[in-house]
């Protein structure tokens, strides 16, 4: 299989130089490497550029979830399978593009995704966040599965994820109208399609992020949106709400038994989470000027709207 592994950039920082040891240090697998920068003001490209690696140079405001990472499938129309990361998902192993790679000898699916390791600074909220997403079991998932899973039948993450070309050209590839979750669209469209989606425990990555309860509001609001505008994923699937509650009941069984001091903080960000997603599901109501104000991608707003 020839594979490209794709990665849009801006600012990456000081991780950067760890990204790109990471991802040369990969066994067993041959792969090119795309940059898709968003004009950084550091030096991102020009180390992605020394690394050997293909650097394209958008303008800042050019940069959609979708659209940018369509980008790579229209112009390397060659690949089998792209791999698609962001840069501070660090491989945590020199394996970790082979064992994402490997399930795709099954001809049924369409995408994998791999397992996300929490930070080594990660907080309890931060690391539970992880544990809970990306369980030690691996599973393949369809439409069959989808009264098992429900909305988590096409739970994918593009921090690193590989898909399929012809299954991702099958249902139109990444559009760039959405606010967010261009992965879940693309997966959902692939199960109905008749795709399978496969979670790969031992395909491993380092990335997460220590939100703060106004930060989880607002990306549960930008997630409440995306809901709203693609309806037809929760009458396919299920909503969030239910899959929220579990989440939230499993955290406080946990800090029972490691910190009970912190159920209160716990309550407190779960209740964040399910306001800015409820309020993201009714954003019809919700007068634009605040929705520009109140969001994490606010450029949607200016955008599309």
């Amino acid at each position: 299989m020839k594979v490209l592994v794709v990665v849009p950039t801006f600012n990456a920082g000081d991780n950067w130089g760890k990204w790109i040891e990471g991802v040369n240090g990969q066994k067993n697998v041959e792969y090119a490497v795309l940059v898709i920068d968003s004009s950084s003001t550091d030096d991102t490209a020009a180390m992605a550029e020394s690394a050997g690696f293909r650097t394209i140079i958008i303008k800042k405001h050019e940069f959609n979830h979708g659209a940018t990472r369509q980008m790579a499938l229209e112009i390397n129309e060659d690949a089998d399978i792209y791999l698609y990361m962001t840069q501070d998902a660090l491989p945590a192993n020199e394996n970790a593009f082979s064992e994402l790679l490997a399930v795709f000898f099954n001809e049924k699916i369409g995408a994998a995704y791999g397992c996300q390791l929490s930070r080594k600074e990660a907080d309890f909220f931060e690391a539970f966040a992880r544990r809970y997403n990306y369980p030690n079991e691996s599973v393949i998932k369809g439409k069959r599965n989808a009264g098992t899973y429900g909305i988590k039948t096409v739970f994918m993450s593009n921090s690193f994820a590989a898909y399929r070309r012809k299954a991702l050209s099958d249902v139109g590839g990444f559009p760039g109208h959405l606010i967010m979750a261009e992965d879940m669209y693309a997966a959902a469209k692939m199960v109905l399609a008749g795709w399978n989606i496969a979670y790969c425990s031992s395909a491993k990555v380092y990335h997460s992020h220590a939100y703060s309860i106004t930060e989880e509001f607002r990306r549960y609001f930008d997630t409440g949106v995306f809901h709203a505008l693609e309806p037809w994923i929760k009458q396919n699937f299920g909503g969030e709400s239910g899959e929220g509650t579990k989440f939230a009941i499993s955290e406080i069984k946990e800090l029972m038994k490691e910190s009970p001091a912190k159920i209160p903080l716990s309550i407190a960000r779960n209740l964040a989470k399910w306001v800015g997603f409820k309020l993201g599901e009714n954003e019809r109501f919700v007068p634009l000027s605040v929705k520009r104000r109140i969001g994490m991608l606010r450029g949607f707003w200016y955008q599309f709207r």
